[in-house]
């Protein structure tokens, strides 16, 4: 479909933005001109998340564990902002697929209005219940330090859940340069931070977190200077373009809150691993399953990253009813993750050592230096079958089936990780090298299952 040469459906419909023509045309093209940005920018986001680990480590193993006992919480946040995300860049690309302008500008608005509603309601939960929670999350040893990191962090919950949100919008205009810009400021700004506000400012713990927040503020500035000020998005947003639908409310929904849910599942997996390494190995095992996490994180942010661009691409195929395109997306993007995921796993395997290293600097972590090695070696193999599981879930919510990929992560985290870390770590007695490969047994055979559910899915489509 050639949205530049069709305005019959919008008088006010504006020439075609380049981001728009990209995601419109070939799929393979579209997906790979949308990854690399996201890339780029997702490896520097995420490098930030190792930075944060690595100073914090500086201050003692109690303290990596308490931003570790932290992270399920904030897995949360971070899992609506891109839930929102995701469920934005669904819905406007569909409409860009179908050729619906008005449709566009209205399902951002909507997204921006959502965004403030859900941040004002866990903004008051999560600073009232937090110590509560990071009890349950077994955070007893470290509960002060756990406190004065989250309560920071989550005071600024708009500013987390916004960026995710309007990374989204740009990415459903394939728009992934702009995300980019945005999303190396943020790391940038953190990074530099990080060492100032903990050591020379001597905030402690608590500069990490308040690193975190002032990057997102500044980039959130950012943000709305496109959106209100430059005006040269495809996307519109504007009190003109509001027009109050359940419907457009529903599209962005049926994406967003089952990609925020599954973040939920992934974070409440993430503390029952944490329950399990307190259990068989101590709290030392919490730090180097947090530290090392990161880690493969970063490594597997390649492979997230094609997935993204999947979802906006997948959405326009929907949303013009091209369902060649739909399988072609599909086959892809999973062949280019699975060559990425090689290289990643060689890469890791070999540097393992080095790379645990940066988490040993100081006398307090240097004994968790060849546990963390360990770890990374096994999670070697847990990257090479991320891709299917990635690309079909991603797929799944291109096309608005929101659902569907949060059954397959259901399926993967709480059937499969969390009951094969169990059997191997407490059942065999493997200890915390049993949730480890529990970790790798439980995603390979999720993916599995999304691979083929996701291609019977597109077959009964054609």
């Amino acid at each position: 479909m050639n949205l530049k040469n069709d305005k019959s459906k919008d008088s006010n419909l504006p020439e075609m933005t380049e981001g728009v023509s990209l995601i419109t045309g070939d799929p393979k093209r579209a997906v790979i001109k949308l990854s690399g940005p996201l890339i780029v920018a997702m490896v520097l986001s995420s490098m930030y998340n190792l930075v944060d680990a690595i100073w914090v480590s500086g201050l003692g193993g109690n303290a990596l564990a308490a931003v570790g006992f932290v992270t399920p919480l904030f897995m949360i946040l971070i899992g609506l902002s891109n839930g929102i995300g995701a469920g934005a860049t669904s819905a406007i690309s569909r409409c860009i697929g179908a050729n619906d302008k008005k449709g566009v500008n209205n399902t951002a608005v909507h997204t921006i209005i959502i965004t403030i509603i859900v941040s004002l309601i866990l903004t008051l939960g999560l600073e009232v219940f937090l110590q509560p929670l990071l009890f349950f999350l077994g955070a007893v040893n470290t509960i002060d330090l756990a406190l004065d990191y989250g309560r920071i962090v989550f005071a600024g919950t708009i500013l987390t859940i916004f960026t995710g949100a309007a990374y989204g919008i740009l990415r459903s205009e394939g728009d992934t340069k702009r995300t980019m810009h945005a999303m190396i400021l943020s790391a940038v700004i953190n990074i530099i931070l990080d060492p100032i506000l903990i050591y020379v400012a001597g905030l402690g713990i608590a500069g990490a977190a308040w690193a975190t927040i002032v990057s997102q503020a500044l980039v959130s500035g950012v943000i709305l200077y496109w959106f209100f000020k430059k005006k040269d998005t495809y996307v519109t947003l504007s009190r003109e373009s509001f027009s109050p639908d359940f419907k457009v409310v529903k599209s962005i929904l049926g994406v967003g809150l089952p990609a925020s849910v599954e973040f939920l599942v992934m974070s409440s997996v993430v503390a029952i691993l944490n329950g399990l390494l307190v259990t068989v190995a101590g709290t030392d095992a919490v730090a180097v399953y947090s530290a090392g996490w990161r880690v493969v994180m970063m490594a597997i942010i390649p492979i997230i990253a094609v997935g993204t661009a999947v979802v906006a691409v997948a959405g326009v195929s929907y949303g013009a009813r091209n369902t060649e395109n739909l399988f072609i997306t599909h086959n892809y993007s999973i062949k280019v993750g699975m060559a990425v995921a090689l290289i990643t796993s060689t890469l890791t395997y070999f540097f393992a050592d080095y790379i645990s290293m940066i988490f040993a600097y100081s006398p307090e972590t240097a004994y968790l230096a060849p546990i963390i090695a360990a770890f990374l070696q096994v999670m070697c193999v847990f990257y090479i079958f991320v891709p299917p599981g990635v690309m079909s879930g991603s797929i799944f919510q291109g096309m608005g089936k929101g659902i569907n990929s949060l059954i397959l992560t259901v399926l993967r985290q709480f059937v499969f990780v969390a009951v094969f870390a169990y059997i191997l770590a407490i059942f065999f007695g493997w200890g915390q090298q049993g949730v480890w490969w529990g970790i790798v047994a439980g995603n390979t055979t999720g993916s599995i299952v999304a691979f083929t559910w996701a291609r019977l899915y597109i077959k009964r489509l054609k």
